[in-house]
């Protein structure tokens, strides 16, 4: 079993761990771990939650891709679809985020990418004057 601690939790003079965890142990030092689903990391930010949600609502789209895509099924149904699955897992803990502007910017990016994608506009349709 392994057992992680971040590197902010290690004392600059003392070189040892705020954290005791009552057995001896080997920790393994870290810059960014995964808990309960969010990436923590040690600047506190939330870089790596946000690339971890990005990535997770990316891997969501593509599942559901022939189905977003389906120009057989409503645009109703499918932004309901991409509502209630992409766009959730994509935002899943973001209210405990301390958010910066390019996080936003980068969600809003790649939402608005699958969003484009959905609807099947290809750089060639796009008029540019």
């Amino acid at each position: 079993m392994k057992t992680f601690i971040c590197r902010g939790c290690i004392n600059p003079v003392t070189g040892r761990t705020n954290v005791d965890i009552g057995v001896s142990a080997n920790l393994e030092l870290v810059d960014k771990f995964c808990y309960l689903g969010d990436m923590l990391s040690v600047e506190g930010d939330a870089n790596a939650a946000v690339e971890n949600r990005l990535r997770i609502g990316w891997n969501k789209f593509r599942q559901l891709v022939p189905l977003l895509t389906n120009n057989d099924i409503s645009l109703i149904v499918r932004r309901r679809l991409y509502s209630s699955c992409v766009r959730s897992s994509m935002l899943h803990g973001s209210k405990t985020w301390l958010i910066k502007k390019e996080n936003e910017v980068a969600r809003q990016q790649a939402e608005m990418r699958m969003v484009i994608w959905m609807h099947g506009v290809k750089l060639q349709d796009k008029s540019f004057k």
